[in-house]
């Protein structure tokens, strides 16, 4: 058996020989990582600074509040909650918050590029417990805000829980607060993906329009895996009470004790992105993200709305009769890691998507520019057209043993191993973080 230490080891290896292209994913600094494996795992923290269930907190009460006095101040916000354990946690937080069982709840749905928290039918937790109202996109892949709005106006939803996995072009917050407004709404901006943009300033900003702000902190942001709960000034405003209500339905409501070496990790976090070196490395993000998305087009593949406007894109492989499964094992195997992603009307069931997504966060971190780009878009049309004959089985039964076979194939493919090669040499230049 393969040791625990060995396994981390190639976990590492891989990390640095490979272009890390899934857009949630990034690279945390040597410093975050350093509080997130200190002696403050060690600790229970049940409760809120200076309101703890255990002794023993008082610095423990002062890393919290400088992470929440940190996140006020750089998202412009009267109340930030830092103890969420992760990005779905802390939505499923805000719903167990505001609304109550079978209250309608709005979002952009899976295939369109939301999120399952989003209320996706029948499998999650917003799905099943409330009655999910969602929308999609247009056969341009782009969001109709008027049909959006009149969907509200009919359903008349408790909240609108906005944001995305897997959309490339900007929010209209604006249009979005409004039609919130318009029916009564809470107005929930989930910018998990886009946050670290947003402090940036190249992507639009939803605090002045919001009731509240939900973030990860690992992508974008660049921080530990972990999530922040915010209410904007418009959120109080609406209902005074919502900072206590969010407080309550993290704990003692969803979680117990806060993990402490996180918490001390999205401060670090919080306080790099407080740089003029941060607002530089995240538009240079979305200048690669553009160029990336040209020379793909260019190259002939097509992407969902055409473009981008922030750190990812998706590209619709229904053009080319392929599946996204084939087309992302095959860049593993070549060193080059992105994910199978739905597409916008996508007839095919999420296991078995007609689409990949891609982003630029984690190879802008290694120092990445757009002249590498077009080498990275070169390897990466020339793997699909090298998989281009490889067809998903339309039988059902047929698929998984067809992706099976497919990946024992690929696995040993001297061409994709070459280019895993020339990746791996590239990259050498680039360290990580």
């Amino acid at each position: 058996m393969v040791s625990l230490d060995s396994l981390v080891k190639l976990e590492e290896k891989r990390q640095k020989e490979t272009l890390m292209l899934i857009p949630s994913e990034n690279y945390a600094s040597k410093k975050v990582r350093e509080y997130v494996g200190s002696r403050l795992s060690n600790k229970y923290s049940e409760g809120y600074s200076k309101r703890r269930y255990y002794q023993g907190n008082y610095f423990i009460d002062e890393i919290e509040t400088l992470a929440i006095e940190k996140a006020k101040e750089l998202f412009k916000v009267p109340h930030a909650n830092i103890q969420p354990y992760s990005g779905s946690p802390a939505n499923s937080e805000i719903l167990f918050a505001l609304c109550n069982y079978g209250d309608k709840i709005m979002g952009l749905s899976l295939s369109a590029g939301g999120h399952l928290t989003h209320g996706h039918p029948n499998i999650t937790f917003s799905g099943k417990y409330f009655k999910s109202i969602q929308f999609g996109l247009d056969r341009d892949g782009l969001l109709d805000y008027k049909k959006i709005e009149d969907l509200a106006k009919k359903e008349k939803p408790k909240i609108m829980i906005i944001g995305t996995t897997a959309y490339p072009l900007a929010f209209d917050w604006e249009k979005f607060g409004k039609i919130a407004d318009s029916i009564n709404a809470f107005l929930i901006a989930d910018i998990s993906h886009v946050s670290g943009l947003i402090l940036g300033g190249v992507y639009p900003d939803p605090t002045p329009f919001a009731h509240v702000l939900m973030t990860t902190t690992h992508k974008t942001l660049r921080g530990p895996r972990g999530a922040m709960i915010m209410v904007t000034n418009k959120g109080v405003k609406k209902d005074p009470e919502l900072p206590s209500k969010i407080d309550k339905a993290v704990f003692p409501g969803l979680q117990g004790g806060p993990h402490n070496n996180t918490t001390a990790g999205i401060a670090q976090a919080l306080i790099e992105a407080d740089s003029v070196d941060f607002k530089k490395y995240v538009l240079q993000i979305t200048r690669n993200a553009k160029s990336l998305a040209e020379y793909l087009k260019k190259g002939g593949l097509t992407l969902v709305g055409g473009k981008t406007e922030c750190h990812l894109m998706v590209v619709d492989l229904r053009p080319l009769k392929l599946s996204g499964n084939i087309v992302a094992e095959a860049l593993e195997v070549a060193g080059i890691v992105v994910n199978r992603n739905s597409v916008p009307n996508d007839l095919m069931p999420p296991f078995y998507p007609s689409g990949i997504r891609l982003g630029t966060p984690a190879v802008t971190t290694r120092g990445l520019k757009e002249k590498d780009m077009k080498i990275i878009s070169q390897w990466i049309l020339k793997i699909i057209n090298y998989v281009k004959e490889n067809k998903l089985p339309d039988d059902i039964e047929k698929r998984r043993k067809y992706i099976s076979d497919f990946k024992k194939k690929v696995y040993k493919d001297k061409f994709l191993i070459s280019i895993s090669m020339e990746v791996k040499k590239y990259l050498s230049k680039y360290p990580l973080p």
